[in-house]
This record gives structure tokens, C-alpha cells and sequence, in this order.
């Protein structure tokens, strides 16, 4: 039974996955700077013997698995390599080796788990039609993302993949389980740059003043009418602001104030708006309070949809291969994900991978310095996505 193959090569191979994602969280690299991480996963690729393998966006990678009859179906899996600027606080034997860089987002665990999955894939090639493309991209956690230069480079092409799937840890879910979310899932994500221009001086002489300070905190309480007053209450946005600086003293009022922020949401038609809106009002706001202000936003990562059909069958697929308990229904998430990209070219499924154990201690968030997973994850992980692989083609083969 094929199912059984599956869970026999993951239970196999999951020793090696460890392994090499040790390896990865020794040596992490920052968005478009993963030149070792990207020639560590080809040389792992050659290994487990594929050798139709392409550089794309300078350090990242497709490489293609054919099974028999490649031309009948393409469909593409997604894993990401890029770690974060953090300094990590866990006190283990596979910590980061480069001070103030760490995989703190998972992606050594994405990158390991494909790699696992393509050794399972390779090992049964000869029992399913069709090809399977591995996209190993660079560049998630940076804007514009490394997605959309895969894009750029063709990575879609030659041949063209029908659907794709992505994985991503998740410390909310216990390890052993899947989660899973047809249609809206994550938000877009705006970066938002403002600096409010006024004229500074003495605290205590404030009639010879334009008070950058006060313009600023103005501008920041207004545009939250923005969300409450402008958007659909039934359309999921956020407007917040994480970072401000007025660089005076408890006497000295600066000239300029800087502000950063973030807009997201799960609508493009309201998320032109609201940009819209937003510059208005800053500008707005400060001439009318005599000053002024720079406006800068960043436009980020589309909102990612899931294909329903697509994920609706994964889901059904995940409860065959792991049992309907060990499958869980996902909630909407703001966070923003340039796996968005691949979505607007074919269908696309997003799932998350649970990585949480309180009794061995793996609880913390990613984006944290203390986050790690508990590497029981890579038995689920290699085995699952090589199995919803698998039943895709066997859908597509016969004309469901």
C-alpha cells in the first residue's frame, strides 16, 4: 500500500531531516544572502540523485522529480531558507553559529522536510505519474520577497506547475497535527514610513514653535479612524504603528518625528483605499497643524488565499494519512506570507505544520529568541507532503 511506503521511508528518514536541519540552524543566512544554504541543498539534491536541478534568483532553486508519464501532471512544493537578525537564546548543541542571525521563522525546518520529501518522492518515482517540482526559495522574511523573483526568473515555468503547496511550522499546534484553511487566510502586508517635518526649540517657548511631537502623536490617533470608521467591520485589517522616534528632550522639541508602521488586510480593493486614505490624512493633518510630513509605504506581499478545492481535498488527504484528530481547522492569521505570490499564478494550498510540546519546553513563538520545535514535527512533515503530493497527481490522472 502506498500510504504505508510513505509512513515507512518518513519514519526512515527522519533522523536524516534532523540532521540537516541542525546543520541549517548552525549556519543560518540572511533574506538574499543564503549562498551556503542554497549549495547545501543542491548538494543534498544530487545525493539523493536528482540532477534536473536550476538556480533561480541567485540563491535559490527548482529541481524536478519525474515519475512515469512526467508530462501529464506538474505540480510544485514550496519550501523557504532565509533565517532573521536575532541573537538566539537557546542554549542547545545545534545553535546558531553566527551571532545576531537565526532561524527563528522555521524556514531551517521547511528546507529540511523538502529535502526529506524529495528523498521519499525519488525513492517512489516509478509509483506515480506525472512530476513533482521543488521550489527552494530565497528572501521570505524581506519585501519584495524572494517569491516574486522566482517568479520573475521562470521558476514557474518549464514546466508549468497546475497547483502548489507550502508548509509552515506552527508553535500553537501540537506536534503531530496539521492544520489546515480553505480561501482567505493571511493578510497583506504595507510598510509604513512617515516623517512629520516641524520647527523645533525650547520646550518652555512653544508659541516659537511648530511641535513636530504633536503633530506626530495627532497623526497616529487619527489614522486609526482609518479601521473603525473607513473600513467594512466584516473586512479583517490592522493599522499599527511600532516604532517612533522624536529625538529631543524633556525641554527640546525636535524638528521631525519619525514614525513606521504596518497596514494589512484580506481585500486588495480596500487595501488601494486605505492607502489612499491614509496619505490624505497625514498630510492633512500636518498642514493643518503648520507643518508637514514625508509619506512613504512600501507595498508588501499580497493577502494569500487558498484554493478551497485544492485545500479541501489536502485536507481530506492529511485525515487518510494521519487520522481525522490529528487535523485541525485554521483561524484567519494577519500575518503576511509571500507564499501569496505562487496563489495569483495557480491554485495553492498553505498549511501549518504543528511544531509544540510544553512537556519538552518548545512553546515559544516564532520571531522569538527562544524558538525552537520539537524534531518529532519531521515524521509528519517529510511523509505528509509527499503524500498530499501523491494524491494530487492521483486526482488530476483520474480526471476528478
Amino acid at each position: 500500500m502506498l500510504k504505508n511506503k510513505v509512513k515507512l521511508l518518513a519514519q526512515t528518514i527522519k533522523e536524516e531531516a534532523i540532521e540537516h536541519r541542525r546543520y541549517l540552524h548552525q549556519h543560518p543566512e540572511l533574506s538574499f544572502e543564503e549562498y551556503e544554504t542554497v549549495a547545501f541543498v543542491e548538494k543534498k539534491l544530487r545525493e539523493i540523485g536528482l540532477s534536473k536541478i536550476e538556480r533561480k534568483a541567485t540563491t535559490g532553486l527548482v529541481a524536478l522529480i519525474e515519475g512515469k508519464n512526467p508530462t501529464k501532471k506538474i505540480l510544485a512544493l514550496r519550501a523557504d531558507m532565509d533565517a532573521l537578525p536575532i541573537f538566539e537564546q537557546n542554549n542547545v548543541s545545534y545553535r546558531s553559529l553566527k551571532d545576531g542571525v537565526m532561524h527563528a521563522c522555521g524556514h531551517d525546518v521547511h528546507t529540511a522536510s523538502l529535502l526529506g520529501t524529495a528523498k521519499i518522492l525519488h525513492t517512489l518515482r516509478e509509483e506515480f505519474e506525472g512530476t513533482v517540482k521543488l521550489i527552494f526559495q530565497p528572501g521570505e522574511e524581506k519585501a519584495p520577497g524572494g517569491a516574486s523573483f522566482m517568479i520573475r526568473d521562470n521558476a514557474l515555468e518549464n514546466p508549468k506547475p497546475a497547483s502548489i503547496f507550502g508548509q509552515h511550522v506552527m508553535p500553537l499546534i501540537p506536534v503531530g497535527k496539521i492544520g489546515f484553511r480553505p480561501g482567505m487566510y493571511m493578510a497583506s502586508a504595507d510598510e509604513i514610513y512617515l516623517t512629520v517635518k516641524g520647527k523645533g526649540g525650547h520646550g518652555a517657548m512653544p508659541e516659537t514653535l511648530v511641535d513636530s511631537v504633536v503633530i506626530a502623536s495627532h497623526i497616529i490617533v487619527a489614522l486609526q479612524q482609518i479601521i473603525s470608521r473607513n473600513s467594512d467591520p466584516k473586512v479583517p485589517s490592522v493599522l499599527s504603528f511600532g516604532k517612533v522616534i522624536a529625538n529631543g528632550a524633556t525641554n527640546v522639541i525636535p524638528n521631525e518625528v519619525t514614525i513606521e508602521g504596518t497596514f494589512r488586510t484580506l481585500d486588495e480593493s480596500w487595501r488601494k483605499k486605505a492607502k489612499e486614505l491614509i496619505t490624505t490624512m497625514v498630510t492633512g493633518i500636518a498642514e493643518a497643524m503648520g507643518g508637514s510630513a514625508d509619506l512613504t509605504i512600501v507595498h508588501g506581499y499580497p493577502h494569500l488565499k487558498n484554493d478551497p478545492e485544492l485545500t479541501n481535498r489536502a485536507t481530506e488527504a492529511a485525515k487518510d494519512y494521519m487520522g481525522e484528530e490529528n487535523v485541525v481547522d485554521l483561524d484567519l492569521w494577519m500575518a503576511a506570507e509571500d507564499f501569496s505570490y505562487y496563489t495569483q499564478e495557480m491554485a495553492g494550498c498553505f498549511y501549518r505544520l504543528g511544531t509544540r510540546n510544553e512537556e519538552k519546553g518548545f512553546v515559544s513563538g516564532v520571531h522569538t529568541p527562544t524558538f525552537d520545535i520539537d524534531e518529532d514535527a519531521f515524521e509528519v512533515s517529510t511523509g505528509l507532503m509527499a503524500w498530499l503530493a501523491l494524491k494530487e497527481l492521483e486526482v488530476s490522472n483520474n480526471g476528478m
